[in-house]
């Protein structure tokens, strides 16, 4: 992951990539990263090197798609909490929303799974079970005052959980209504990294 961000960084510097598309790049790297404690306990040789230069470069976060028990309570929560501006609302199960200049999200209704190895209809078998999870997102936000932003979490309910870095770095980690643990930073850009 250090070489990834190290890489992004570089591009960054050298003027091949936008200040936009670095912190893009470095959310996607951030939302697929395997914690480094899971690698280690897999005992399996490194990752096999690249077989040549990739096709293209991501440049920007499209969505991300966010399976909830109820997207009303959700997407009320996200726009409440994050300002995220809502996009378009289909009224029965999903809400798109805009995440500031960064990508958009699409908050939807959990679908079930098929039961008992059944088909889950039109032929399509059944989905594999889930063995990989994101641990959480975190959110850079601005304006940024740790005491404002802490008792503004504790206004709304929230117990926010401090996990400060250093003397720069300051986050809290809360949940949201499906159990989702959302992480709130002061970070703006690597230049505010620790």
């Amino acid at each position: 992951m250090e070489s990834v961000i190290a890489g992004l960084l570089k591009e960054f510097e050298d003027g091949k990539m936008t200040r936009r598309q670095l912190i893009q790049s470095l959310a996607m790297a951030a939302a697929t990263a395997v914690p480094a404690a899971t690698v280690v306990a897999q005992d399996k040789p490194s990752i096999p090197p690249p077989s040549g230069p990739a096709p293209w470069k991501t440049v920007w976060l499209d969505h991300i798609s966010y399976a909830v028990s109820d997207y009303r309570k959700s997407t009320a929560f996200y726009r409440d909490l994050m300002g995220w501006e809502i996009r378009n609302d289909n009224g029965n199960n999903q809400c798109t929303l805009k995440i500031g200049e960064v990508g958009q999200i699409i908050i939807r209704n959990s679908r079930q799974p098929a039961t008992n190895g059944a088909s889950a209809g039109g032929g399509q078998a059944a989905q594999a079970p889930i063995t990989g999870v994101i641990n959480h997102i975190s959110w850079g936000v601005q304006p940024w005052d740790t005491e404002k932003v802490k008792a503004e979490l504790e206004r709304r309910g929230l117990k926010p959980r401090p996990d400060m870095v250093g003397e720069n770095f300051k986050s809290f980690h809360v949940k949201d209504p499906d159990g989702w643990d959302l992480q709130i930073s002061n970070r703006e850009s690597l230049k505010s990294e620790v």
